[in-house]
C-alpha cells in the first residue's frame, strides 16, 4: 500500500511512517522542517525513516497549494495520514496565523487532495483539547465538543468538521483521532516530560501551573501508532 504520511519528521508522524515502512508499505513523506524546535532533532527523526528504501521524502509546506497538489499528482497515495499541523497551545498567542495557515488552510489542500485523486481513507490528528469547556468526565467522543478555548483546538475542531463535510459531499472516508499528551522516545523538547526532566538533572525548580493542582492523562507513542495504523486499515 502506498501511504502518504505528514510530518514525517515530527514526533508521531515519524514512529507512524517506520510502523508502516516496516510492514512493507510504501511510504511518501513531507515535512517542511521548520523551527518551531529544535530541527536537529526533527532532522535526526526524519533520518531514521529514510533509512528505509520504501521511504520519499517531500520537503514542503502544507500551506504551499502548488507543493501539495502536485505530490498527489505525482505520487497518487491510496491512503493518507495527515499528522502535520503548527501544535502547542500557548504558541498561538504570539503567532495565530501560522496556526490558520498550517492546520486550516493546509488541512484543505489535504482534503483537496483525497477529493481529486481517489484516496481510500484519511486518518488526521485532532486532539483532546477540543473538549475545551466540557465538563463531562471522562471526556468521550460521543459528547459535543463546541467550546474549544485556544486557538490550536479551534483549528483542529475546524479540520473535523471540515473532513465531515468532504466525507459527506465526496464521499471520502475520514477518521480524526483525538490524542491526548503523547510522551515516548523522540518526543517534543517543549511538553512537560522533558521539560521536568531537564529540569531535574539541572537541579533546578520545575515549573507548575495551577498552583500544582493540576492532573492530565499522557498517552504512550506505541499505543498512539498502534491507533493510528488500525484505523488506516480500516
Amino acid at each position: 500500500m502506498k501511504v502518504l504520511v505528514t510530518g514525517t519528521a515530527g514526533f508521531v508522524g515519524s514512529h507512524v511512517a517506520r510502523k508502516l515502512l516496516a510492514r512493507g508499505d510504501e511510504v511518501i513523506g513531507l515535512d517542511n522542517l521548520n523551527d518551531y524546535y529544535d530541527v536537529g532533532l526533527k532532522k535526526a527523526r526524519l533520518a531514521r525513516v529514510q533509512a528505509y528504501p520504501g521511504y520519499t521524502h517531500v520537503n514542503a509546506d502544507l500551506a504551499d497549494r502548488d507543493a501539495v497538489e502536485k505530490l498527489f499528482a505525482t505520487h497518487k497515495p491510496e491512503r493518507v495520514v495527515n499528522l502535520a499541523a503548527q501544535a502547542g497551545v500557548r504558541y498561538a498567542a504570539t503567532n495565530p496565523h501560522v496556526y490558520v495557515s498550517s492546520n486550516v488552510t493546509g488541512f484543505l489542500h489535504i482534503l483537496e487532495g483525497c477529493r481529486h485523486h481517489g484516496v481510500q481513507h484519511l486518518v488526521f490528528a485532532s486532539t483532546s483539547s477540543v473538549y475545551g469547556a466540557n465538563r463531562d468526565l471522562p471526556f468521550s467522543e460521543h459528547r459535543p465538543a463546541e467550546h474549544p478555548l485556544t486557538l490550536y483546538a479551534a483549528t483542529k475542531k475546524a479540520n473535523e468538521q471540515m473532513a465531515h463535510s468532504y466525507a459527506h459531499l465526496y464521499g471520502i472516508p475520514a477518521t480524526g483521532l483525538r490524542f491526548f499528551t503523547v510522551y515516548g522516545p523522540w518526543g517534543r523538547p517543549d511538553m512537560a516530560l522533558f521539560l521536568f526532566t531537564k529540569a531535574i538533572l539541572a537541579g533546578e525548580p520545575i515549573r507548575v501551573f495551577n498552583e500544582g493542582r493540576h492532573k492530565r492523562s499522557f498517552t504512550y507513542i506505541d499505543d498512539i501508532v498502534e491507533g493510528v495504523v488500525r484505523a488506516l486499515d480500516t
